[in-house]
């Protein structure tokens, strides 16, 4: 991280206004509103089915059984029957199709996720925790699964046989459907206190699960591996990983028992319901009030459960959207991220690229807390020619080099290539125009084959071998047990520095690009492997324009031009001969260079 960079990123304000997110939340399943509809008529067929059964069960009761009519009868039982197989035939295609749409939503919400993250700027990236990022994609998305999958069944499913069902009863008896009905605004109350708790316990836990994620991705990756063996802390490591551990088990315990005792009291009231049903009626019999038909009581007290598991449904699945709306409002962060590179509307699109470069007047700085990493740097590069940026650590050389390729924006001044801003360009013309070099090589774990073709899908294995010819590393690759099949390992660790250096090379060679950006891309080798490096890199630098950030002096002496940066700021420009004559801050670094040699 640059030193003048300000630390992590932090999320920005939630949204306002809880009806905004749940309207944001609903728009996520538009494009899948005929599917919905679908579910929506299974839904209502299923309650009036299910609605219907206890009538059917009523006249059994209360006429077929009593009047002693068998064809009644069978055909009451044969209903109850065909209403029973209709019902999960419904359940079972609604699950499949609300499960459906559920998955699509949230593949797109990865995918939506997963672009914005591409559409970063590289200062993003360097505040944030790689596990971070990873547990927004990884848990938060999947924690919303049961709910994005079968919450919107859910709602209109339970709704649905609420009110067919509330209906149903005031058909039956109006009297006895009051006094049901008395109860259910102390279980809404319920219900929402319970949602609320776990709203906030779930904002601590996945706050606790990207934590230990990026505990994890650091720790146990080779590098971290490395560094904590070698550190002797691996015990330390493992101690504070458990402590995490720790603070998450206690918060999976406290988010499984937010409210239980409050859900219990809540299914004792219904369990006891029926009793005060049958005593109710029981009661006004007794006292000389309207009696009523078996039939009636126990067709009541069946819709009456029918009514408490939908409502104990309907309310729980509020408890699980207020849990949701947390893990909704980590994606919808990420989501609303500013993406401050940007194509612009009309872009620019150049055919053969010549390659000249141009810094005019360019100022950059992070954001506007922090100082100026570059200040008012004018320089030239012509098509095919090289310059070399040297200084010492955080003069900007980096952050210079990664302008031209749009990694970072200016803040003022403008890059051109050819004669064109670089903002004013599609991204398609700069992938292809500029390649970048750094010292930290990145490959993937895949083979070598897959690694180099990653800069050229389509190449022939014919150029692959031309590619890795030029950067030196061919006869290596031909030694390996599987050739070109060789799987690099995680981040190349199969191979030394110098190796993993000339596959990038090789890589940039098969994209074959006009402008090359060259990051220090040998100051961590031996002088050895540096020379075989350096061999590479001027195989790859003939005929293009170059801009070489360098860190050891020895690679630039051959520069069309060499410029001293310090504060973000151009103290002297020249040749090497040039720059020595003058005796200035170049040739205090070559006299440096020069005696730390020898040591390396």
């Amino acid at each position: 991280m640059h030193p003048d960079e300000p630390p992590a990123w932090t999320p920005p304000p939630a949204e306002p206004g809880r009806p905004r997110q749940v309207r944001r939340i609903l728009k996520l399943f538009r494009p899948y509103r005929g599917r919905l509809a679908v579910v929506g008529l299974l839904v209502g067929a299923a309650s009036l089915v299910s609605v219907a059964t206890p009538f059917l069960l009523k006249e059994i009761l209360d006429t077929a059984i009593p009047e002693g009519r068998t064809g009644l009868l069978s055909l009451l039982a044969l209903g109850m029957i065909v209403g029973a197989v209709l019902t999960s035939v419904f359940g079972v295609l609604q699950t499949l199709i609300s499960t459906t749409v559920g998955q699509r939503v949230m593949h797109d919400l990865r995918t939506a996720v997963y672009d914005r993250l591409q559409r970063m700027s590289l200062a993003f990236f360097t505040r944030t925790r790689t596990g971070e990022v990873q547990s927004r994609i990884a848990n938060d998305i999947g924690g919303m699964q049961a709910t994005v999958t079968s919450t919107a069944t859910s709602l209109v499913s339970n709704l649905t046989s609420v009110v067919a069902t509330i209906i149903a009863m005031i058909a039956l008896d109006w009297r006895l459907t009051v006094v049901t009905l008395l109860l259910l605004p102390l279980f809404v109350w319920i219900s929402r206190r319970v949602g609320n708790e776990r709203k906030r316990i779930t904002t601590e836990r996945q706050k606790q699960m990207a934590a230990m994620a990026a505990t994890v991705t650091e720790s146990l990756s080779v590098s971290g591996i490395l560094l904590g063996r070698t550190m002797g802390r691996a015990d330390s490591l493992t101690k504070s990983f458990a402590g995490e551990s720790e603070q998450l088990v206690d918060l999976e315990v406290r988010s499984s028992m937010a409210g239980r005792w409050r859900m219990a009291v809540i299914t004792v009231v219904m369990a006891a319901m029926p009793a005060v049903i049958y005593w109710t009626a029981g009661m006004a019999f007794q006292l000389g009030g309207p009696s009523v038909s078996i039939g009636t009581l126990v067709a009541f007290v069946s819709l009456q459960q029918g009514l408490f598991r939908p409502t104990v449904s309907l309310l729980s699945t509020g408890v699980q959207i207020q849990t949701s709306l947390a893990l909704f409002q980590r994606i919808f962060e990420y989501l609303d991220l500013p993406v401050d590179i940007t194509e612009p509307e009309h872009p620019v699109r150049l055919g053969q690229v010549k390659g000249e470069i141009r810094f005019e007047k360019v100022a950059f700085r992070y954001d506007d807390r922090s100082g100026p990493v570059l200040d008012g740097i004018d320089i030239t590069v012509p098509a095919g020619g090289s310059l070399a940026v040297v200084g010492p650590t955080g003069a900007g050389k980096s952050t210079l080099g990664y302008l031209v390729p749009r990694l970072y924006d200016v803040t003022e001044g403008r890059v051109t290539l050819d004669g064109v801003n670089v903002r004013d360009l599609d991204f398609d013309t700069l992938a292809r125009a500029v390649g970048v070099v750094s010292q930290e090589t990145y490959l993937f774990h895949a083979s070598v084959a897959d690694n180099l073709r990653f800069a050229k899908p389509d190449a022939t294995d014919e150029e692959l071998h031309a590619a890795a010819r030029a950067a030196q590393i061919h006869d290596h690759i031909l030694s390996l047990p599987d050739g070109y099949e060789t799987v690099v390992g995680e981040r190349g660790h199969r191979f030394s520095g110098g190796e993993k250096q000339r596959l990038a090379i090789a890589r940039t060679i098969l994209r074959d690009p006009p402008v090359l950006i060259l990051d220090e891309a040998t100051s961590a080798l031996d002088t050895r492997t540096e020379h075989a490096v350096q061999e590479a890199i001027d195989a790859l630098s003939a005929d293009r324009t170059t801009i070489t950030i360098a860190h050891r002096l020895s690679t630039v002496r051959g520069a069309d031009q060499i410029v001293v940066l310090d504060s973000g700021r151009a103290l002297e420009r020249g040749t090497h001969e040039e720059l020595l004559a003058r005796n200035g801050r170049y040739a205090s670094l070559v006299r440096r260079d020069a005696r730390l040699e020898p040591t390396r």
